[in-house]
């Protein structure tokens, strides 16, 4: 019975066909017998994946609590209860469970919208046992099964490759590689990279062309995708930036709320108060400090961060991906799809001193061309008649059926204008091997079109000036050179009969760069973002691709390996960066892991790489990267606008506390009001900044460093600002006032919600004197102070708020000095602004 062992598997490359034959206890030929296949099978399990299960729904729910800033409500609400007020205790829980609910049903609805993208299919395997061929589920194959591929097939396991015929495998979702892998059986150096095992096939990757046998010699866990799977695991998820930030800031929030209701109490009680109601007044202090509203609006803000990225093709699988978009410094590109568009595409075409420029990207065959020289026509015509490929329009998208480069020269001659019709029948041929490497087909009067590497071309025609060929290799192009000869149908068709053939000239193709991905890194370059490119493809293509893009060398890692992709983004993060990196395959997954944010494209990315990432696009490209940068900025801006406006109220409601205990005198506002002041104006006023519009400007200033912490000097010193106004002008318009003490109190709430309008207003832009966009871009800011409006006057004179918020009707004369405080509050503000902008 055969291990199954990593390690066996990776030593199969360097040994003769018979060898692993006889290591697999297998045939060639017959392959395994029935008996033997189904022992296995029970002995070593199925040729599946183990299964990674979520966390269900229960512990989906309960990890919405997992944070420090509700560990702090829930305490408050606890406290409050114990002594009697169930009402505040109520109303501080039902703001704990809203915010939950709204994440969970936002993390839910995120799942289901990857539901849509993926696309799973049950494969199947043509496999050999007993000397018959039969087909079956690729969960039923076994070490030491025979596999027959032929074109078009997935590989069902990891093979090593006994037979094969033509055969080219596109591993790029493993390897990187952008160009379909030529394969054969023989044993290549025990030391070669993956992505060189010639005589390898692995699990997962796609048969382009040409077909073959292998011997089964790694399934399930065991197999280069198992590998990964496994590596996904054993990675490790890091918090968001906003993550860490309101964590250390909840704690410090903690740590002062504790300390000064400890300090009251003890002040309260020197002072011969009663014990009793001193806990309250520490409650109403703890109470006032603690910003309830705070969890609510950040899952708000950033579940309307989802939406807008949603309508720029951006799916957000977990919440706090949002903000972490706008945070990011480094973004860790893959090359393959996500910068280029995974699709071979022919660009020039020379014959002897006619050159040809071929427009457009992709597989689609449409488009306007002017008519190429009669010389360049020949030479597409080569490549018509010299190819197995075609291309077919499926779901919109033009697609190619076998292999990339042989489609790419189908696109070059129909782009031309030439059909399958123009191409004699084909009566012969002599196939594409590792070993060949060149392709010959003769067709009905006895015409025979070469295509294939140049110096082997050049070989059958005798040329040696390679200089234009070498040019478009420097560029980056893969260069494949045409010939014709003729050879009698009656004479055999070998690589003697070749030689004399007429050059026609060339086809220069690559993996194109994305036009809106050029734009796209240049603006993410603007920003301050580092981009950088990790792919496994080879250093000369990765390079030549990076040129379009303006990357320096330095910023180019190829050949590069999963652990390699892994270790970079993990040393990114040790030096500071807040890193996003970008991938489709099976190779990207482990680095989608561990990064800040991964991103995986949700059209040609596998399902390895989905379920790692953090955010999928629906469009695989790189603009939309750029495009959920700019929405994270956003959102990142009106979090912070919402945290350094909601503070200073909740700094003065607990400073007007603390002052009243010290003073000796009574609260001007109980603890059932600072509750009113908080839930009322976080809802109907701060929530509104969540849908404030983006800045003008926003992508062209460097991201705020990862060390900065959430409130900066400045921001503090301005939350103090004004929470000393709060403070002031609440206590002025409480003891100045001649009425009842619950008029009073009245008055002092009202200029808490008057001020906090002002100030909604100047929070609207953290940096500018006034905003730069007005009120149409974000109705909901009138349609909340018109709320909070009435909300006031309900609390101020309707007898059954009068009762429950001991309130009692004010007259104008009082109205017109809450008015007059928000007044002095804003302009306190803009005129900080002002200072500030002028150092």
């Amino acid at each position: 019975m055969p291990s199954t062992t990593v390690d066996q598997e990776a030593t199969t490359h360097g040994m003769p066909v018979h060898e692993v034959v006889l290591l697999a206890e297998t045939d060639a030929d017959t392959g395994l017998s029935g008996a033997v296949a189904a022992e296995r099978l029970t002995s070593l399990g199925p040729n599946t994946l183990p299964e990674r299960r979520g966390p269900g729904r229960l512990r989906r729910m309960l990890a919405q609590f997992h944070n420090p800033l509700i560990y702090v409500l829930l305490g408050a609400a606890a406290l409050t209860a114990a002594l009697g007020e169930t009402v505040d205790a109520s109303v501080v829980l039902g703001v704990v469970l809203v915010n939950a609910i709204v994440g969970y049903l936002q993390e839910v609805r995120a799942e289901r919208a990857l539901d849509a993208l993926e696309a799973m299919v049950r494969t199947e395997a043509t496999v050999i046992r007993d000397g018959t061929a039969s087909r079956i589920t690729s969960g039923e194959l076994v070490p030491g099964d025979l596999v027959v591929l032929d074109e078009g097939d997935q590989v069902p396991a990891d093979l090593r490759l006994v037979r094969t015929r033509e055969l080219r495998v596109d591993e790029s979702a493993l390897t990187g590689e952008s160009q379909a892998s030529a394969k054969d059986p023989l044993p290549v150096p025990h030391d070669t990279g993956l992505a060189d095992r010639t005589n390898m096939a692995y699990s997962g990757t796609l048969v382009t062309t040409g077909g073959g046998r292998g011997v089964v010699v790694a399934t399930g866990a065991d197999t280069e995708i198992g590998r990964v799977h496994r590596l996904v695991g054993s990675t490790t998820t890091v918090q968001t930036p906003l993550t860490r930030k309101l964590s250390r800031f909840s704690k410090l929030l903690t740590v002062v709320i504790l300390g000064l209701a400890v300090v009251s109490v003890v002040i309260g009680v020197l002072r011969g108060e009663p014990f009793a109601e001193m806990v309250t007044a520490a409650v109403a202090l703890a109470v006032g400090a603690i910003p309830e509203g705070l969890p609510a609006a950040v899952t708000v803000t950033l579940a309307i961060g989802v939406a807008r990225m949603a309508r720029r093709n951006a799916v957000i699988r977990r919440l706090p991906a949002v903000e972490t978009l706008g945070s990011t410094t480094v973004i860790c590109t893959d090359k393959t799809g996500t910068l280029t568009a995974n699709a071979m595409t022919v660009r020039r075409v020379v014959a002897g001193d006619a050159r040809w420029e071929v427009e457009g990207i992709g597989y689609s065959p449409l488009g306007e061309h002017l008519p190429p020289p009669d010389a360049v026509r020949e030479v597409l015509l080569a490549g018509l008649a010299c190819n197995d490929a075609h291309v077919v329009l499926q779901d919109g998208r033009w697609t190619a059926v076998g292999d990339p480069t042989e489609a790419a020269l189908v696109v070059s001659a129909r782009k031309a204008g030439l059909t399958a019709d123009d191409v004699p029948e084909r009566v012969d041929e002599l196939p594409f091997t590792s070993q060949r490497r060149f392709m010959a087909t003769r067709h009905a009067g006895g015409v025979v079109y070469l295509k294939g590497a140049v110096e082997r071309i050049f070989e059958f025609t005798g040329a040696t000036d390679h200089g234009e060929a070498d040019r478009l290799a420097h560029q980056g192009m893969r260069v494949l050179a045409f010939a014709r000869t003729q050879v009698p149908e009656d004479a055999p068709l070998t690589e003697e009969t070749l030689h004399g053939a007429v050059l026609l000239g060339l086809q220069a193709m690559h993996d194109p760069p994305r036009p809106e991905a050029i734009e796209a890194v240049r603006a993410c370059r603007d920003a301050g973002i580092e981009v950088r490119m990790i792919t496994g493809d080879h250093v000369g293509t990765a390079r030549a691709i990076a040129a379009h893009f303006s990357l320096p060398d330095d910023a180019v890692h190829a050949r590069v390996s999963p652990e390699e992709k892994l270790r970079l983004v993990k040393q990114f993060q040790v030096d500071g960066h807040v890193v996003a990196m970008t991938g489709d395959g099976v190779n990207d997954a482990p680095a989608l892991r561990r990064a800040d944010i991964g991103v995986a494209m949700g059209r040609g990315g596998t399902e390895v790489a989905k379920q790692a990432a953090d955010m999928v696009l629906t469009d695989d490209n790189f603009s939309s990267i750029r495009a959920a940068v700019e929405e994270g900025r956003a959102v990142f801006d009106n979090l912070r606008k919402f945290i350094i406006w909601t503070l200073p109220t909740n700094m003065a409601e607990g400073l007007v506390i603390l002052t009243a205990i010290l003073l000796g005198t009574a609260l001007p506002i109980l603890p059932v009001q600072i509750l009113w002041i908080n839930m009322t104006t976080a809802v109907a006023l701060g929530l509104t900044l969540a849908f404030e519009p983006r800045e003008p400007g926003v992508m062209h200033r460097p991201p705020l460093p990862p060390s900065l912490p959430l409130l900066t000097r400045a921001l503090v010193q301005r939350i103090l600002l004004v929470s000393a106004v709060l403070l002031a002008g609440s206590f002025a318009a409480f003891h100045l006032h001649g009425g009842t003490l619950d008029q009073a109190r009245t008055v002092a709430v009202n200029v808490f919600v008057a001020a906090q309008v002002a100030y909604l207003f100047n929070c609207r832009s953290l940096r500018h004197l006034r905003p730069h966009v007005g009120f149409r871009r974000n109705p909901w800011l009138l349609v909340g102070i018109a709320v909070t409006v009435v909300l006031q006057l309900l609390f101020t004179y309707a007898p059954f708020m009068n009762t429950l918020f001991h309130t009692e009707p004010i007259g104008w004369r009082d109205w017109a000095a809450v008015a007059v405080l928000a007044v002095i509050a804003y302009g306190v503000v803009e005129v900080e602004k002002w200072w500030r902008r002028r150092e």
